[in-house]
């Protein structure tokens, strides 16, 4: 099956993405005049949730919506995580899926968390650890709520596009961050996912793997605190790349890629072009080089990897919908 691209075109809009949100600027400042800014859209108007503004911790943003699917028995859950660069964007990104979800009869939470910025502000190193460890966080918390929200707390699969996704890529891979000694009863709860469908990831924060792949990458570097210097006339991709070798620790704990294992749940990665390793790409905060190379990675490893871009051989589900229907619903 090959994905047309009009159908490629429309996953966009249904997935509620706006990918120039997740593209912090790398350019050095200019003298030109700065041009107006675009009108903001407005957020999708969702249903009323079940549960509303449900507090997952103590900070203001650590909170979550859940949608309850009607159903006599515990239901399957999406767990959406939306993007925006760790810097931007809300839950309400979830709309394109949300529909669809609760028809299937899988409940939906979306979560909001920290941003790089009050990620640092409280201290988090890297910063990156704190919108990560609020989704974790978040989905314990979720799982302890299992009873009372008639969720069926081991089939839980996560989505979300661009930082988002890249999330949802590092739960799925990250070792179950569960402890069971804590006398916190969330706490106590497990982080693995049942699989995870996602659009537009990065599925490496890795400068070095990120320039072979994609030369003009320029995604990331605020991820692990690096902002460049303007009198230097160094951006801060530049700046990530350059101090690479001091942050290799980092890496290895808040890169997807580099936490892939055999025992990790299947994965589905969707892209809007075709990739080109080793080439410039138009997007390359978003290029499909990503899905290529971890599908690489993940088959290398024994992990079930879909990967989906226009003319991409051996598709087996056009949508994320379509993916999280079959696995969340399938059979034991």
């Amino acid at each position: 099956m090959r994905i047309p691209l009009s159908l490629l075109a429309s996953l966009g809009i249904l997935a509620g993405i706006v990918f120039a949100a997740d593209a912090p600027a790398t350019k050095l400042a200019d003298t030109t005049a700065p041009k107006p800014a675009a009108p903001k859209r407005p957020d999708p108007i969702l249903p009323t949730p079940t549960a509303a503004n449900v507090a997952y911790g103590k900070h203001p943003k650590q909170v979550l919506h859940f949608w309850k699917a009607e159903s006599d028995k515990p239901t399957p859950l999406l767990f959406y995580i939306h993007g925006g660069g760790w810097t931007g964007g809300n839950r309400t990104s979830v709309a394109g899926l949300l529909p669809t979800m609760l028809k299937a009869g899988i409940s939906v939470v979306s979560i909001e968390y920290r941003f790089i910025p009050e990620a640092t502000a409280d201290g988090e190193k890297p910063p990156v650890s704190g919108p990560l460890h609020d989704a974790a966080r978040a989905l314990q918390f979720v799982r302890s709520k299992a009873e009372e929200w008639n969720i069926d707390k081991a089939r839980i699969g996560a989505s979300g596009s661009s930082a988002g996704a890249c999330s949802s890529l590092w739960l799925a891979f990250h070792n179950d961050l569960a402890d069971p000694k804590s006398s916190d009863p969330v706490a106590r709860e497990s982080t693995r996912l049942w699989c995870a469908a996602v659009t537009g990831a990065q599925t490496t924060l890795d400068p070095k793997q990120m320039k072979e792949w994609t030369p003009n990458s320029r995604y990331g570097g605020h991820a692990f605190g690096f902002a460049g210097d303007k009198e230097e006339k160094l951006s801060q991709f530049d700046e990530f790349l350059a101090k690479r070798d001091t942050i290799l620790p980092w890496i290895a704990e808040y890169s997807p890629y580099a936490l892939v294992t055999p025992d990790d749940p299947p994965i589905y990665l969707i892209y809007k072009a075709q990739p080109a390793l080793g080439q410039d790409q138009k997007d390359p905060t978003h290029t499909s080089n990503f899905g290529v190379k971890l599908q690489e990675h993940c088959k290398a490893n024994g992990v079930e990897c879909e990967l989906v871009y226009p003319g991409a051989p051996g598709v087996k589900h056009a949508t994320v919908q379509d993916y999280l229907i079959e696995k969340l619903k399938a059979g034991r």
